[in-house]
């Protein structure tokens, strides 16, 4: 399906932006449990974003600098570092977002399926159907339950079976056993965790192929957030997923590959999930890691 309709001008909604050496030796100092289950080679995956020398800049600042970054299909890449370090602006210019951001100026090269998305003839509306995103904070418009997801399906004109279509999204958001008796109520008078799951499922009822996911579980109490961590493992065996966290433990959980970017924009490492975790090539990786800094 590479470049398909990414030049084709479509509606969707506008969301709003939020304003932000080697060692053979396993590390020790700070407890995090690695999932190796899911943690497995890149090796067999094929590369659906891919990033070259990419510079980001506000206005005179610098946020990001050279990344190089190749992202693989059908897995959970997380990207982790400290506060400021450009994690989330990596983030935004995979599905164009920091378009919204006048001093924003991008450079280098970023595609997806092969296709520089900041070529002219890329409409970044059509772009971030196929590359949908979940925001830190919960973002359900002030409609029912229903409308929200179906949203998108509406104002993009969709030829499909809407009732089928948010059954099926809200089921994939594990959250249709909750509310399917209460599909009319306002999405407003859910719960953070039911919130944000409707938050997604709103994002998959347009049928993308990459869920960008900037902090989704920050703001939410701890069983919320196991049950955002499954539903993100699942959503991997379908959709790619890219993942924002400033959770360490998390990132180790749910995640195949990670990215760690350090302070001044920079990635310094990326591997999978259980390389970076437990043997990194990077001593400031692991000093990261370790809680040496940070």
């Amino acid at each position: 399906m590479a470049n398909e309709n990414l030049n084709t001008t479509a509606s969707t909604e506008s969301q709003s932006t939020s304003t932000e050496d080697p060692t053979s030796e396993p590390l020790v100092e700070q407890s995090i449990s690695v999932d190796s289950e899911r943690s497995h080679t890149t090796a067999n995956a094929d590369t659906v974003i891919e990033s070259r020398n990419l510079d980001v800049y506000y206005g005179e600042t610098q946020a990001l600098q050279g990344i190089d970054l190749a992202i693989p299909e059908n897995q959970v890449t997380a990207m982790i570092g400290p506060s400021g370090c450009g994690k989330s602006t990596f983030l935004r210019c995979i599905n164009r977002m920091n378009d919204l951001i006048d001093i924003c100026r991008v450079e280098g090269e970023l595609t997806f399926n092969g296709k520089n998305v900041y070529d002219d003839d890329v409409d970044p509306i059509a772009l971030r159907r196929r590359i949908g995103m979940v925001f830190q904070h919960p973002n359900p418009f002030p409609k029912s339950i229903y409308d929200n997801v179906a949203y998108g399906l509406s104002v993009q004109n969709m030829d499909v079976d809407v009732d089928a279509v948010v059954e099926e999204s809200l089921k994939k958001a594990a959250l249709w056993d909750e509310v399917k008796d209460q599909l009319d109520k306002s999405a407003l008078n859910l719960s953070g965790g039911q919130q944000q799951r409707l938050c997604i499922a709103r994002a998959i009822a347009v049928d993308p192929e990459v869920i960008l996911m900037d902090e989704p579980a920050s703001a939410l109490d701890p069983i919320a957030t196991s049950k955002i961590e499954d539903l993100i493992e699942e959503l991997a065996e379908e959709y790619t997923v890219v993942i924002v966290t400033h959770n360490m433990q998390q990132a180790a959980r749910i995640s195949d590959t990670t990215a760690v970017f350090l302070t001044g924009g920079e990635l310094v490492e990326f591997d999978d999930t259980n390389k970076i975790f437990e043997n990194p090539d990077s001593q400031r990786v692991e000093d990261y890691i370790t809680g040496k800094f940070g």
